[in-house]
């Protein structure tokens, strides 16, 4: 199946590239030096998409038994707990708080960038620049997903990476439900490490259409969320739904767009990032020039 584009915006560009930028990580992973071994304990930090990104890294390297793993972003980091090891994500190598974490640690670092010439390459121990995944636009995309995949390739080997390629080029190609792009509000939900792919997609709605999103553990979602569903909004799930959600969603007459389970959940973001570009668009937005963001946040001494 071959993918299109979702836009002639540069984003949506950009992440139609996705399945490729996955596949070479997946190679690149799998001789890699500094990523962390089974029985580390390990915190993975990052700021906005790239703190998600590390979400659900965590809770797949944990999931797998690989040793504790926790996820924090830069600003929040606990610098009185033991780590084996810290994996910072940064896009742009500048990022004020992952320089200063970096700087502040004492444990073994890891950077995953797109940039070779950015302050991060003396800042950590070991850095891996995933440069072919960079980006020009101020939302993240690919580069987010193909650090998650580099990860993942230390936990999963690459098969289920080169899997997930697959079914990427079917997300880039499978038409976007209706209800969706004329919804008023969504909300994604999900669990286990498909929690932390919910939070992004909600944070692509916002930034790149400054949509009305949330998102939420699946299972969290009965417990006051649910009470905004109504007709013209829509829940998105990651991965299965809790038993008996998907009944009490449909009550609500809001429209529930479940995940394929047959399909990888990554893929499933990207119909996601796809949909942001689509409402953007919509609303007469360029997804290119977010409303307030800029590509890295640098902040005064």
């Amino acid at each position: 199946m071959k993918p299109s584009p979702s836009s002639g915006s540069l984003t949506g560009r950009e992440l139609a590239t996705q399945p490729d930028c996955w596949r070479r990580a997946a190679e690149a992973a799998a001789s890699a030096a500094g990523l962390p071994r089974p029985g580390e304990r390990v915190a993975v930090t990052g700021c906005g998409t790239s703190w998600f990104m590390a979400q659900s890294y965590a809770a797949l390297r944990e999931a797998a038994g690989q040793g504790a793993t926790d996820a924090f972003a830069a600003s929040e980091f606990p610098l009185t707990r033991p780590y084996d090891r810290v994996v910072a994500i940064t896009r742009s190598g500048t990022t004020t708080e992952v320089l200063r974490l970096l700087d502040a640690v004492r444990a073994p670092t890891l950077a995953i960038t797109a940039d070779p010439k950015t302050p991060v390459m003396d800042a950590a121990d070991e850095v891996a620049v995933l440069d072919w995944a960079d980006e020009e636009s101020v939302v993240q995309t690919r580069f987010a997903t193909t650090a998650l995949a580099y990860l993942r390739t230390a936990v999963e080997g690459t098969g289920p990476v080169v899997a997930a390629a697959a079914d990427a080029e079917w997300a880039l190609a499978d038409p976007l439900p209706a209800a969706a792009l004329e919804a008023e509000q969504w909300t994604f939900l999900g669990s286990g490490w498909t929690y932390g792919l919910a939070q992004e997609a909600a944070l692509k709605m916002r930034e790149a259409a400054g949509a009305w999103t949330e998102s939420y553990p699946a299972m969290e979602y009965r417990h006051g969320p649910v009470a905004i569903a109504a007709p013209g909004r829509v829940v998105w799930g990651f991965g299965t739904l809790p038993e008996g959600l998907p009944a009490d969603v449909t009550r609500t007459g809001a429209t529930l767009t479940p995940a394929d389970t047959t399909r990888d959940p990554m893929a499933h973001l990207v119909r996601a990032q796809r949909l942001a570009v689509a409402v953007a668009e919509s609303r007469g937005l360029n997804p290119d020039t977010p409303r307030n963001l800029t590509r890295s946040v640098v902040l005064g001494e």
